[in-house]
């Protein structure tokens, strides 16, 4: 039987962050059966993780929403991190996604376990004008609503997510969007989500992210979203080179999620960091 662990990301309280599943030995599994598994548990995505042969605290990883399998997952990772320190003691691994090498290093803060993604060499584009405007009339906003200082931009950090930052914390709030014109919209980009961000008074950030590709209406914690916005602020010089700030998001659905990003000048991969906590 498919031992299947449930841990909440980017939170030490079980009522918020965003569930994951993980599977610590999937060996065997088919695709089709991880995608099953996956539907059953319900989460927006469960890992399955299958140990390297010869290889030391080493993992083969594939990620699953409800209706797919998606390239990477930050949520996933940080909730495997964690159970992985929990079984093996903390340190590094090795998790090969399908998107590339992404190297998880645990540790134990003030009593808690944090782990810390390292992301696949990221990738930022100019978004297609019509993809925008099919976004926003999803979204049902407009060019009004989107603050002209951060460019229109499709950001990849092991998943593509278009990057829509807004003027005001109202409209982050608002969100009531068409769910198949965007989740069509996305399929035909090839996107994972939408990370909607507004950038608060503190030098942090609030998101949500819409995530209808998977069969979940929203994410309450995106950490390849929050990988890839990272990104987009290094790509376009928003801010300083080894920046580090804090995402918060779930907020509007009930389940409060903290991310930390972490941008080197050395790298232009970015680390996330967060807590997970055993569902």
């Amino acid at each position: 039987m498919t031992e299947i662990l449930r841990y909440a990301a980017f939170t030490d309280d079980p009522s918020g962050g965003n569930p994951a599943g993980v599977v610590l030995d999937a060996t065997g599994l088919s695709a089709d059966e991880m995608l099953a598994v996956a539907a059953e548990v319900g989460y927006s995505e469960t890992a399955f993780l299958v140990p390297r042969a010869g290889e030391d605290r080493a993992y083969d990883v594939r990620y699953f929403a409800p209706r797919v399998e998606v390239p990477f997952c930050g949520h996933a990772t940080i909730a495997s991190g964690v159970a992985l320190a929990e079984r093996h003691g903390v340190g590094g691994f090795a998790l090969h996604t399908p998107s590339g090498l992404v190297d998880v290093d645990t540790t134990r803060l003030d009593g808690a376990l944090w782990a810390t993604l390292t992301s696949v060499e990221p990738s930022v584009e100019p978004a297609d004008p019509d993809l925008v405007d099919e976004a926003l009339g999803a979204l049902r906003w407009d060019r009004a609503d989107l603050d002209p200082a951060y460019p229109l931009s499709v950001a990849d950090a092991g998943a593509r997510h278009l990057v829509l930052v807004v003027r005001t914390r109202d409209r982050l709030t608002r969100l009531a969007y068409d769910v198949d014109r965007l989740r069509d919209a996305m399929l035909g980009a090839g996107l994972t989500t939408v990370q909607l961000i507004w950038p608060d008074r503190f030098g942090g950030y609030q998101s949500r992210n819409p995530f209808p590709v998977g069969g979940v209406v929203e994410d309450p914690a995106t950490g390849a979203a929050a990988a890839a916005f990272g990104a987009y602020l290094a790509h376009h010089g928003l801010v300083e080179p080894d920046a580090s700030f804090t995402i918060e998001q779930g907020v509007d659905l009930g389940r409060p999620s903290l991310l930390q990003v972490q941008l080197s000048r050395e790298s232009s991969r970015v680390r996330v960091s967060g807590k997970a906590v055993s569902l």
